[in-house]
């Protein structure tokens, strides 16, 4: 309930001032990939709900019918509290902190690097991701403490899939794919703006999409963006000091910076190029 409450809570704050989620715009307008949007949440609350739904079952909870009640305080209650508090402190003042950030009206161009977002470029999911792998342990005493029967202890061990999956939505769907290609393609636009402004003021000239002419008073900041991406970890808590100096491989491999998240200027560039052209032709 403390988790829910402080995530909707923020969510329609932000949506009241903000006027929208932004997050919809691509998939408002199409009925199915919004209706699968939804079906996709429903999926994702029953799944993350596992945990305490099991441990409030009959057989896991109630010694009449063979379960276990141990007192609050075993090894498991204390993981679970203290990766509890560093999830929800993590996801909601890193919230708190990218709010006020945008807030300020920073200036173009300018990454937030404000608290926790100095540590990781993603802290609210690394928050998220903490906090239910502490919400799992949370919910571990009964088969760890008590004389369970092997289909109960089984149910809460297979409970693990909350936390795996909220991990896994996060790094490969809905969390850090549509937060890191788009924003770099959006720093990398601001360095190009000339490269697309011109084809639009010349209709007859078909445009060049292998010559990237940068904007002069724009053109460190896609240098600028992918220092910032060098040095700061894309999900754990990371000093730029102790990150930076880190060989690649184990940024990709241990570290979860997977090539999937990587915005590949010649690839990409071009085509986010194009389309900002095309776009402004037919505006």
């Amino acid at each position: 309930m403390i988790w829910a409450s402080r995530l909707a809570g923020f969510l329609l704050f932000r949506v009241l001032k903000t006027g929208s989620d932004t997050r919809f715009d691509d998939i408002r307008s199409h009925f199915f990939k919004f209706a699968g949007f939804w079906a996709g949440q429903i999926l994702w609350v029953w799944v993350v709900s596992l945990p305490v739904v099991i441990l409030n079952s009959p057989a896991v909870s109630d010694p009449a019918r063979g379960g276990g009640n141990p007192s609050f305080g075993t090894a498991a209650d204390i993981l679970g509290v203290i990766l509890f508090a560093i999830g929800l402190f993590w996801e909601a003042v890193g919230d708190v902190q990218k709010y006020l950030f945008k807030s300020s009206h920073p200036p173009k161009g300018q990454p937030c690097t404000k608290g926790l977002w100095r540590f990781s470029r993603h802290p609210p999911y690394f928050g998220e991701i903490t906090l239910h792998w502490g919400l799992w342990a949370l919910c571990l005493s009964p088969a760890l403490h008590s004389p369970l029967s092997t289909n109960a202890k089984r149910a809460q061990y297979a409970s693990v899939a909350a936390p795996i999956f909220t991990m896994l939505l996060l790094l490969f769907l809905s969390g850090i794919p549509t937060a890191e290609k788009p924003t770099s393609k959006k720093y990398f636009l601001l360095s190009h703006k000339s490269s697309t402004n011109r084809d639009s003021n010349n209709n007859s000239s078909p445009p060049q999409s292998s010559s990237f002419t940068r904007e002069e008073d724009g053109s460190a900041i896609w240098t600028n963006y992918k220092s910032y991406l060098h040095k700061t970890s894309i999900l754990f808590p990371i000093p730029p000091s102790l990150y930076k100096p880190l060989p690649g491989w184990f940024k990709r491999t241990v570290l979860l910076d997977f090539p999937m998240y990587k915005f590949d200027e010649d690839k990409d560039g071009k085509e986010a190029i194009e389309e900002e052209r095309r776009k402004r032709a037919e505006a």
